[in-house]
């Protein structure tokens, strides 16, 4: 177990004159509140961490970087180190003013420990200590503490080191004085209990991007990954992150794969009645929208009332000045709120001194004064930049009447859709081998490349509870095309209708998924284990984030995985997913080895080249298959992603294919 790196460099603060934030500066054991104790964590940590896999994992060291970054939000941390160690324990030190240490008055022992060991205990409570905490809700350190095989907290502050350990939450001795320093900051070290987690693996690009986010969010503040499970010529894998443009920056990042509408963000930040509104947005030549939303540095994935607030001050205003302009002159149809949104990607973040968020997972917002706030602020900013950049602003609202046309259009070629459905019964495509069974629940319907792999899986499937329908070559990149286009596409129109989900709009306009009909709970991309059907597969991913989302989030879709070899020597055989399956194979076959003729490998190239008894043990099989089920863990992220590979700027992509052209594999 790894404990504290070396101690660091006493710097000045560059974000000290950002103390009067905080309020009074007399930070101590009086400022540390205790709410209840750890007794039910370790019973039912999913409560506490939502899960025990990898997110619950990760999740332990967000709530230990919340720490630190409620001290960056008070004027007092200008860095933040995050080290994963070469056992998977986790070391996270700042250099803020260390927690405190001193007597509680209440408790009768340390302030450090009652932060370490009573649920709910810290400054963030006392207004006097924090104006606003990300961790406000959360389970903070002591849920770390508590869900941890061992963790050591060391403590610079006032000239002196303080140490304490803890098994399983529990302290090992008091808390004790060690030595004397010329630096500040907390050092956290723990080690994740192996009997409560799913998996011990801390995954470096899971923890950089969320760094990353944090360092838009927070301007100025520095943060550092340092991987010590990795190591070259260089040393130890780092990364770090700091901006100086922070959401405006944010927002180029998220776009840097899409072709902008407007040359630079427009950015907005504003405080009101204690609450600082900062948002950044472009425009873009694409068809989707992009709005993500932070709470004092949480991610907010329902949105809530500082999103709404946003909406309706962007409707507002770009309604007015569409109107006022004679934009709009030509349209025989109302605009709708969702018109105004299309080609948008948008950051909003808000810093609440005391928020109320709806559920344990803090996903919406509640705060309802917030709404008028964020309208107000934004409004306001936005009738400046209208008013002041009138080239930008005709190219908004231009692409808002094209937005506006489009959506019209794309509502009628849908009703045409449901229309046909109606009329012709069922409504079924043609090509679909639906199921016997009615129950969705126990339905799934594979979607197969080609007519050639559909015959063959409608001969190997389960008639009861598994549905086939071949797909015909590439489907549309919908990335690229207008939404009505995409309704008028033949393969994507069989999807639609083979799911029975159907669209609509709310009242504000916004495209709904209609998903209580859903025929299958189970849907499945199946796809040549080849370069075309990885192309192919992501085509119909990019289909389903962009229009049937709602299919991802509730763990409806799956990818499965077909076998890349056959090993066979005699009447032994084996399937192989991967090349070192496949070696192990030949080794265990020739009897150790290794330039034994005798064994013959076969590589699967297309599902085509199986049996449909082969297709079925090896890749339908529910007793024996493997699939990977699509979720998505972040969406800017996604967002991202998916406009890099399949949008239309080629620079990017580029970057991205060489930056990662030593992964790929050339097959013998």
């Amino acid at each position: 177990m790894y404990l504290c790196p070396p101690y660091m460099n006493d710097e000045k603060n560059p974000v000290e004159e950002q103390k009067n934030r905080s309020g009074s500066n007399d930070y101590g054991a009086s400022s540390i509140t205790a709410l209840e104790g750890l007794e039910a964590v370790r019973k039912r940590p999913g409560m506490y961490i939502g899960s025990t896999d990898s997110k619950g994992l990760h999740h332990l060291v967000w709530e230990v970087v919340d720490n630190s970054i409620d001290e960056h939000l008070a004027g007092h941390c200008s860095e933040i180190w995050v080290y994963i160690h070469k056992d998977n324990s986790i070391t996270v030190k700042d250099n803020g003013r260390g927690i405190p240490t001193g007597m509680h008055e209440k408790l009768k022992k340390s302030a450090l420990e009652v932060v370490m060991t009573v649920l709910h205990a810290g400054g963030k409570f006392d207004k006097d200590s924090y104006k606003v905490s990300g961790g406000l809700h959360g389970v903070g350190v002591s849920c770390v503490n508590a869900l941890s095989i061992h963790l050591r907290a060391e403590v610079h502050r006032e000239g002196k080191v303080f140490e304490q350990e803890y098994k399983q939450g529990k302290p090992q001795y008091d808390v004790r004085e060690i030595g004397t320093t010329d630096t500040r900051g907390t050092f956290i070290s723990f080690l994740p209990d192996p009997e409560v987690f799913e998996t011990s693996e801390y995954k470096f690009d899971v923890l950089a991007h969320r760094l990353r986010e944090l360092s838009f969010l927070n301007k100025g503040l520095r943060l550092n990954l340092v991987d010590e499970r990795v190591k070259d010529d260089d040393g130890f894998k780092t990364e770090q992150f700091y901006s100086e443009g922070g959401l405006q920056e944010f927002v180029q990042w998220i776009d840097e794969g899409k072709q902008r509408l407007i040359e630079t963000p427009i950015y907005i930040t504003a405080n009101e009645e204690g609450v600082d509104v900062e948002v950044a947005l472009m425009y873009n030549t694409s068809y989707s929208e992009n709005l993500i939303s932070f709470v004092n540095n949480i991610s907010t994935k329902d949105g809530g009332t500082h999103v709404g607030g946003f909406r309706r001050a962007l409707t507002r205003e770009f309604k007015k000045y569409g109107e006022e302009g004679g934009f709009f002159k030509k349209i025989t149809f109302p605009i709708s709120g969702e018109d105004f949104m299309e080609g948008m990607t948008a950051i909003v973040s808000v810093k609440v001194p005391e928020p109320q968020f709806k559920g344990q997972t803090k996903g919406e917002l509640g705060n309802s004064e917030v709404t008028g706030i964020v309208s107000r602020c934004v409004g306001d900013s936005l009738k400046i930049f209208l008013e002041e950049n009138p080239n930008p602003a005709r190219r908004i609202i231009e692409k808002v009447v094209l937005a506006a046309t489009a959506r019209n259009a794309a509502r009628k070629a849908r009703e045409m859709v449901q229309r046909k459905n109606v009329l012709s019964g069922t409504g079924l495509p043609g090509k679909l081998a639906d199921c016997a069974s009615r129950n969705p629940e126990n339905s799934e319907l594979f979607l197969v490349e080609g007519d050639s792999a559909g015959g063959t899986a409608k001969q190997g499937r389960d008639r009861h509870t598994q549905a086939i329908l071949p797909l015909r070559g590439k489907i549309l990149n919908v990335e690229k095309a207008l939404e009505h286009k995409i309704y008028e596409n033949e393969e994507i129109k069989n999807m639609f209708t083979a799911l029975g989900v159907s669209v609509a709009e709310n009242e504000e306009g916004h495209r709904v998924l209609n998903i209580d009909k859903l025929r299958y709970h189970k849907i499945i991309i199946m796809c040549d284990a080849d370069i075309d059907g990885s192309h192919i597969t992501t085509l119909i991913l990019t289909f389903f984030f962009r229009y049937m989302r709602e299919l991802i989030e509730n763990n409806h879709i799956y990818i499965a995985q077909p076998p890349l070899y056959l090993v066979r020597k005699g009447k032994n055989q084996r399937y192989c997913w991967n090349d070192d399956e496949r070696k192990a194979a030949q080794l265990e076959f020739s009897g150790g080895k290794e330039d034994d003729d005798s064994v013959k490998v076969q590589r699967y190239k297309g599902l085509g080249e199986m049996n449909a008894e082969q297709l079925w043990e090896t890749t339908m099989d529910p007793t024996t298959r493997i699939l990977k089920i699509a979720s998505i863990d972040d969406s800017s992220e996604a967002d991202r992603m998916f406009s890099m590979l399949m949008g239309d700027e080629v620079p990017p992509r580029r970057a991205f294919i060489e930056a990662n052209a030593k992964y790929a594999r050339i097959d013998a």
